[in-house]
């Protein structure tokens, strides 16, 4: 799991990437950020990023990966649909995949989509269907022989947690419906379930009333409710759902004359007269893409007028034969798009800045506001990024501010009110030594962040003990913040290698800890030592060195010590490792201290070997050969596919290079089967080829 300074850099990260034109060197970052970004919307239920800040992410690293497929890496954010599924519930497939949207903002970007559906279907009329896009969770149901068999939510779009308890105390979901007589044995629909407005005021005055923090805001609080282990709790809290979306039904073709849905509009008018929740009423048609841009402009006015949240208006393709031919990308529909709603905009009252250490020693200054309500969110805290933003944007303390949350979602300060100003403001004044432990801090020339170089200040110390236990690096479940600052304060853990020999006894005598919660901490604990190595070198906390990065350098040598005798121009013949990359691995382990804990991990029995690469060599035929997967194949997952060829000892690389043997492809290969074909040398295969290759 991330930690809040996780967070923190990883946002700075994605706003100081914003406003670059990112290169080729920047790759490693947006993967990071995206990856991250995906994990907190559809796992954490927080997002992290603005819908159009994230798009801005998504759409550079497409260009790149065009620009340069050689580079494209197999656990790029752009080969897959999303990222991260909660362990908490079951996981159950969908029979369809939930795709994204594709959005817009503006009558050019409509435009736009409207030339490219005409293209896709030159001789023929569109039509559009326009309906409101809900701010809630998306869910898909499935119906078999009338009832309701199964209730799950999105998941990364392949498969999701199966929540159907939950969903049954939803009243306005039917348990039932009589869809048999339209010869319907299985269908799959789509929908959202939210929380009306009213619901959501009362629900937080109750929370109020009975000392708990408020919920966020309407969406993360249906999301939330979704994913209780409590059904009453989900009974209580008043939920409400809307169906949108037919993706797959079966007939039984020995009804005499079973349903046939040729529209999205007729297809969701006979889910409303089955007693399903549709937008029915709410939907519209129009032939003409600059009605629909008048529409949405117009409808844009009287969405607070709604009873529930929407963020935007999501536009079809009414013809379900069009969107048949069509068809979509790896990541979304191309016969549907949706266009997001400005964002939310306050004004407050700058307080104080105060001053954040991270795991890296970056400091961090974050803005403290007057708590101010933006779309149906309290916000008092502001990341200010670094002094370079604030400079930029004269920033005082003292100033009334213009805050806004893009896409509804991270609050940012667009600028200070200068003309309200009184002359009794302050210039934000920051620190020449750390706030933590007060050594003098240092601000490299290439960087616009100031850092605390000094590695045992305890701020990064906490941290970097945090970031080795959090789920991604060893998964240390039960050393979140709270007990990591806990234990640290304690002086039970001062460093990574104390975890491995905590005086349990004492721990026994805090408030809070019993036999069983010392027990799990405990198996946590022991069972991260037998961690692949890949999750250590993350957990580390080396700089610039993210999992896929971690995954590359783990692949790469026997033991972790390799590295010791390593120099940059090798590390850079490495997949996404570039000068700044090689330049931070190089110095970790060249530096005393870091060996030194690399000593003691060893001494307590963490696994320092990359054990994966052993089982590799000693495989079998494949040994020396390289695979790629690109597209969507038939039958398997990427992951999967990768998984058969690394079990008969073959490498998986991350882009079409002269170095590749194998390019197995799948619908919309894209970029990729074009260079291999440039090339010539790599043997291009089918997904069948490639079974029987392995058989």
């Amino acid at each position: 799991m991330y930690t809040a300074q996780d967070e923190k850099r990883l946002f700075q990260q994605a706003k100081d990437l914003l406003q670059l034109q990112p290169t080729t060197a920047h790759i490693a970052q947006l993967r990071e950020v995206i990856n991250y970004a995906d994990q907190r919307y559809y796992v954490a239920d927080e997002p992290m990023l603005a819908d159009v800040e994230y798009d801005q992410l998504f759409a550079a690293l497409k260009k790149i990966e065009l620009e340069h497929p050689e580079l494209i890496s197999i656990d790029s954010p752009t080969q897959r649909v999303a990222s991260g599924i909660s362990e908490r519930l079951p996981t159950v497939a969908h029979l369809v995949p939930m795709l994204s949207l594709d959005n817009t903002y503006n009558a050019e970007d409509l435009r736009d989509w409207g030339k490219r559906c005409t293209g896709l279907v030159p001789d023929a009329t569109i039509e559009f269907c326009v309906e409101p896009k809900y701010d809630g969770a998306s869910i898909s149901l499935i119906y078999e022989n009338g009832q309701l068999l199964r209730a799950a939510t999105r998941g990364d779009g392949i498969s999701g947690e199966e929540i159907t308890t939950n969903l049954r105390q939803i009243r306005s979901v039917p348990l039932s419906a009589p869809l048999i007589k339209s010869g319907v044995q299985q269908i799959e629909i789509r929908g959202e379930v939210v929380i009306h407005k009213n619901v959501f005021a009362e629900l937080n005055r109750q929370r109020a009333t009975d000392g708990l923090a408020p919920l966020a805001n309407p969406r993360n609080a249906a999301s939330g409710t979704l994913r209780m282990l409590d059904p009453n709790e989900v009974a209580r809290r008043k939920l409400s759902a809307v169906l949108y979306h037919i993706s797959d039904y079966t007939l039984d073709t020995n009804v005499s004359r079973p349903i046939e849905l040729n529209t999205h509009f007729d297809s969701l008018q006979w889910l409303y007269n089955l007693g399903f929740p549709t937008p029915a009423k709410e939907l519209k048609i129009f032939k003409d893409i600059e009605d629909v841009i008048q529409y949405c402009i117009d409808f844009e006015q009287y969405r607070d007028n709604l009873p529930y949240e929407v963020d935007g208006l999501v536009i079809k393709v009414n013809s379900i034969a069009q969107q048949e031919k069509m068809g979509m990308t790896a990541h979304h529909p191309r016969w549907a798009v949706a266009y997001k709603f400005k964002a939310r905009q306050a004004t407050s009252k700058l307080r104080n800045v105060e001053f954040q250490v991270g795991r890296t020693g970056a400091v961090t200054p974050v803005a403290k506001i007057d708590p101010v309500p933006i779309g149906g969110v309290i916000v008092s805290s502001i990341s200010l990024f670094n002094e370079d933003v604030v400079r930029e944007k004269d920033i005082h303390i003292g100033d009334t501010v213009l805050v806004e949350r893009a896409g509804d979602v991270i609050p940012y300060i667009v600028k200070p009110l200068v003309e309200l100003r009184d002359g009794t403001e302050q210039a934000i004044i920051f620190p020449t030594h750390c706030p933590v432990c007060n050594e003098i801090l240092d601000k490299p020339t290439d960087e616009a962040v100031w850092r605390c170089i000094n590695i045992a200040c305890s701020a990064q110390v906490v941290e970097r003990i945090m970031h080795y236990c959090s789920k991604d690096a060893m998964d240390i479940r039960g050393m979140g913040e709270s007990n990591v600052n806990k234990f640290y304060e304690r002086g039970f853990v001062k460093t990574i290698p104390e975890l491995y020999h905590i005086d349990w006894a004492t721990v026994a005598t805090l408030e809070g800890f019993r036999d069983k919660s010392i027990n799990n901490l405990q198996s946590a604990i022991e069972a991260s030592k037998t961690q692949p190595l890949h999750r250590l070198i993350f957990g580390l906390g080396i700089r610039h060195v993210g999992e896929t990065t971690a995954k590359n350098l783990a692949r790469s040598v026997d033991h972790i010590k390799d590295f010791y005798n390593w120099d940059e121009e090798r590390l850079m013949t490495l997949d996404d490792i570039g000068p700044k990359v090689a330049a931070s691995v190089i110095h970790f382990f060249k530096t005393e201290e870091n060996r030194h804990i690399l000593e003691q991990l060893e001494q307590e029995g963490v696994n320092l070997v990359n054990l994966q690469q052993d089982q590799k060599q000693s495989g079998g035929e494949f040994s020396g050969k390289t695979f790629l997967f690109t597209g969507t194949l038939p039958t398997l997952k990427r992951s999967e596919a990768e998984a058969i060829a690394e079990a008969k000892g073959a490498s998986i690389l991350g882009g079409v290079s002269s170095k590749l043997n194998y390019l197995v492809v799948g619908e919309d290969a894209g970029s990729k089967l074009e260079k291999a074909k440039k090339l010539g040398s790599v043997t291009i295969l089918s997904e069948a080829e490639f079974l029987t290759m392995m058989s």
